[in-house]
């Protein structure tokens, strides 16, 4: 299988929420990069289907007075099944971004 990663990924452990409809539970990422996210969910994903999740940033990682939240658009690319943990690692591309701060309404998209 060709990699087709663009930057550099970062090992960030974030615990993030699916939004709409998708009645996923809470997972965790695994890495992040400028394009996308590796996740740990509960359950599996259809490749090539469209997701929303938030990503919750706590305060002191980033410097600031209150918790920020990522708000991502992405599709997933891969799912692999981690059977040890009873968990699935879910790749997906990133298409849109927009950080929520706590107490200033919607956020910036990028």
């Amino acid at each position: 299988m060709e990699d087709f990663r663009t930057g550099r990924r970062f090992p960030v452990h974030l615990p993030m929420k699916f939004l709409g409809n998708q009645n996923i539970p809470p997972g965790s990422t695994a890495n992040i990069s400028a394009a996308g996210v590796y996740l740990w969910v509960d359950g599996g994903l259809p490749v090539d289907s469209a997701i929303e999740f938030e990503i919750e940033i706590p305060a002191e990682s980033i410097g600031a007075e209150h918790d920020a939240k990522l708000h991502c658009h992405g599709r997933v690319l891969r799912c692999d099944s981690d059977q040890e943990h009873g968990r699935t690692g879910v790749a997906c591309v990133i298409e849109k971004y927009e950080f929520v701060r706590a107490g200033e309404g919607e956020g910036q998209p990028c």
